[in-house]
């Protein structure tokens, strides 16, 4: 059973407040052809950095401006019904996820019954953080044949969505394991470390390198793990409560 709170978080990713989205969205309607021209981009960054909204909040970049307009013209473009929009991107049969995070295969074409049940999560590269996906709405590959993923996290508007690399930031979503299965973690283990702040609650990924074993009582788990973070290989002491594993770990004895 999967204990663990969903992922969310109060900040937006992008940093644009509600009346900024409001905006962009009447003007795509409006000009629908014009929005994503860097000139156009760059006079709407410049308003918004002025707006008394954004006082004490970082200046509007013209380019994320424009990247939040290319994203809603992707989404825009798909007349997918509800159930269409629930399938993994049409990957070709060589596109895997990397072994190295213990991910599965995108499917060719219509989605695997096997795969009904199965839930993904993404790394934002706005904070480093992962995210549950929500769906998986569009797909391209670049010029180097890194493909790539436009998903939209759960929790999120379509004003979040981003393009993610398939190989490296996509994978099995991380699960909570029960009090009695602490001893399935080990020393070396890749996992994720849950982070509560005053205005957001993420995942960062960290690398487990000591466990420290208690007797378990009323409370439960009382075990403590000793984290590295993958991202600044800062260390924490943390217990079992705060910690997802890879689904690989729920097979060992």
């Amino acid at each position: 059973m999967d204990l663990r709170p969903r992922k969310r978080q109060v900040q937006s990713i992008t940093g644009f407040t509600q009346a900024e989205v409001e905006k962009m969205e009447n003007l795509l309607i409006e000009s629908r052809e014009q929005v994503c021209d860097s000139e156009v981009c760059k006079k709407l960054a410049k308003t918004f950095t002025r707006s008394k909204g954004r006082a004490g909040k970082p200046i509007a970049k013209w380019t994320e401006v424009q990247a939040w307009f290319q994203n809603r013209l992707v989404c825009s473009s798909k007349d997918n019904s509800a159930e269409d929009n629930q399938k993994l991107p049409d990957y070709t049969e060589g596109c895997t996820l990397n072994k190295a995070n213990e991910s599965s295969h995108i499917p060719k074409g219509q989605k695997d019954p096997a795969l009904s049940d199965i839930e993904f999560e993404a790394r934002s590269s706005k904070d480093g953080a992962w995210y549950d996906i929500d769906t998986f709405i569009a797909h391209r590959f670049l010029s180097s044949e890194e493909p790539e993923a436009l998903v939209r996290f759960v929790g999120f508007g379509l004003g979040e969505d981003e393009w993610v690399n398939v190989r490296k930031a996509v994978r099995e979503r991380s699960v909570a394991l029960e009090n009695s299965e602490c001893n399935k973690v080990q020393v070396g283990d890749i996992i994720l470390c849950f982070q509560e702040g005053k205005e957001e609650e993420k995942y960062l990924e960290a690398q487990v390198i000591e466990i420290q074993k208690k007797l378990h009582d009323i409370r439960g788990c009382r075990c403590l793990f000793v984290i590295r973070y993958t991202g600044d290989d800062t260390e924490e002491t943390i217990r079992l409560r705060r910690m997802c594993v890879r689904p690989n770990i729920l097979g060992r004895p």
